[in-house]
């Protein structure tokens, strides 16, 4: 079978949006969304001024993020190369929205599921054209049988100076774009000026260039809304798997080295660690759009998936944990001792693989660091210590002194690797990304999150060491709360800032 691709002639688009109403007509595209879409752009200053149009929409890519990102296999690619899409096997977890570097897939509003270009492939396998094509006034989009040397589009794109967008992300784009302004394929070279669009009204969803990114080489004077999809219940899911898998960590700690009874730690951080493993599952079930079908990622799995991963790395954790949680109630020590390496090898997993997830979202340069799965593990560190020292307030955790250490050195860390990530040098998109979470939109959250969850802890412990007495306990935790706190201020940043970037 053919692979199917786009030669989309922007020299030849006049702006019309016939592309557009067709689609929308076609697939019954609701208000708000669209599957494909005309960008404009305006360049120069009166008199000399010139617009440029870009038809916009999924790039069905040979190698496509979205597909190996989606945990239930509901985008797959169909025999002709096109990237398809299944609504009965979607859940809306929304990170093949995440995965795009092309800001190709939203939300259908009317099926809480996943859409995008699908290349019209009911009317392909009738032999018919897509909608756009067969509407489009100038002949402006062109289908290329890609395997086809004698294809004629296909011998346009293979002899003239034809682009693709974002190259740099290599999931080798299967949209060709002949006569295209470099700067409307580039979302980091256009901004919504202050006085906003043509025919439409601007939103905070809009994409445009930060103001800290610099000044733009063109402005954008129409464009379509992107709704930022992972928010407060994500950023509050890296906090709790964080404490489940930080109390485990630390108890394992305190006990190897001597400085936690094995009855009273074995007990009390199994519960608070499956209290949170708990709300983590229930965090990230609510964060579907379709929160009934959670369980396709169990009986619908794409096993490449590190949602499907992660789902069963904090199953295996919640069971080692539930062990070692009944070992410590009836007391057998040589059971909890048995636990003890798989359960620290489940909490280093449960705290690190979300990095390996982040890095499955190519359209989010920010999360790609490498700096991340050192940073999760140093913060489950830092919230397990946090959780102890506010346990100490209730009942005995051993020696609150290695805790207290425990707790000031992951702040440490935490602080070395934040400030590592901040001020290396980055590609344009991750600069963008930074900038935006520490001098812009989020500096706020930033600023709490290291002055309150990282700074503060550091101090009050550091206090409480040097008080000693009843009062150090009182120190120790209440800077335990601010750990935790601070915590979530941090990854709410640090999740937005990465989206805030705009990719079309």
């Amino acid at each position: 079978m053919s692979r199917l691709g786009f030669l989309l002639d922007s020299d030849s688009c006049i702006g019309c949006h016939a592309c557009t109403v067709a689609c929308k007509s076609e697939h019954d595209v609701a208000l708000g969304v669209n599957r494909t879409w005309v960008k404009y752009i305006e360049k120069g200053s009166f008199p000399d001024v010139s617009r440029h149009f870009s038809v916009m929409r999924c790039n069905h890519c040979d190698d496509a993020p979205c597909i190996e990102i989606c945990p239930t296999n509901a985008l797959y690619r169909a025999d002709n190369g096109v990237v398809d899409f299944n609504d009965s096997h979607c859940i809306g977890c929304k990170a093949c929205m995440n995965a795009c570097p092309y800001d190709a897939i939203y939300i259908n509003p009317e099926t809480n599921t996943a859409n995008k270009c699908n290349f019209c492939n009911h009317r392909i396998e009738q032999g018919l054209e897509p909608s756009c094509v067969v509407v489009c006034p100038t002949h402006a989009i062109s289908v290329a049988d890609l395997d086809d040397p004698l294809d004629p589009v296909t011998s346009i794109i293979a002899r003239e100076d034809v682009t693709v967008r974002a190259p740099e992300q290599n999931t080798k784009p299967k949209v060709y774009y002949r006569g295209a302004d470099a700067a409307s394929l580039d979302p980091l070279r256009t901004a919504i000026a202050p006085d906003g669009l043509i025919w439409a009204d601007t939103t905070a969803d809009h994409p445009t260039v930060p103001p800290v990114a610099g000044r733009p080489d063109a402005r954008t004077t129409y464009t379509t809304a992107h709704t930022m999809t992972w928010r407060a219940k994500v950023s509050g899911y890296l906090v709790t798997k964080g404490v489940a898998a930080g109390m485990m960590l630390v108890a394992a700690l305190l006990v190897a080295t001597g400085h936690g009874e094995l009855g009273s730690v074995s007990v009390m951080a199994p519960i608070v660690a499956g209290v949170f493993l708990a709300i983590t599952g229930v965090l990230l079930v609510a964060d579907l759009k379709q929160p009934l079908r959670f369980h396709y990622l169990l009986t619908r799995s794409n096993s490449r998936s590190w949602l499907v991963k992660g789902a069963y790395i904090l199953m295996a954790f919640a069971v080692c944990v539930g062990i070692s949680g009944i070992g410590g109630l009836m007391n057998m020590a040589g059971l909890v001792e048995f636990m003890v390496l798989p359960t620290c090898a489940g909490a280093i997993a449960t705290a690190g693989y979300t990095a390996f997830l982040f890095a499955q979202c190519e359209g989010r340069d920010l999360w790609q660091t490498r700096l991340l799965g050192p940073t999760l593990l140093s913060q489950a560190v830092l919230a397990g210590a946090a959780g102890f020292a506010i346990a100490d307030v209730f009942g005995d955790i051993g020696n609150p002194i290695a805790v207290r250490w425990l707790l000031v050195g992951a702040c440490g860390v935490t602080a070395a690797l934040i400030a590592a990530e901040v001020t290396s040098a980055h590609e344009p998109h991750v600069r963008v990304a930074v900038s935006e979470m520490t001098a812009g939109a989020y500096r706020g959250k930033f600023r709490v999150g290291v002055v309150g969850g990282v700074a503060i802890p550091a101090l009050l412990t550091a206090l409480a060491m040097i008080v000693g007495s009843g009062t150090a306990t009182v120190l120790t935790a209440i800077a335990g709360v601010f750990a935790l706190v601070g915590m979530w201020f941090y990854e709410d940043a640090f999740v937005r800032a990465g989206q805030s970037v705009p990719l079309s």
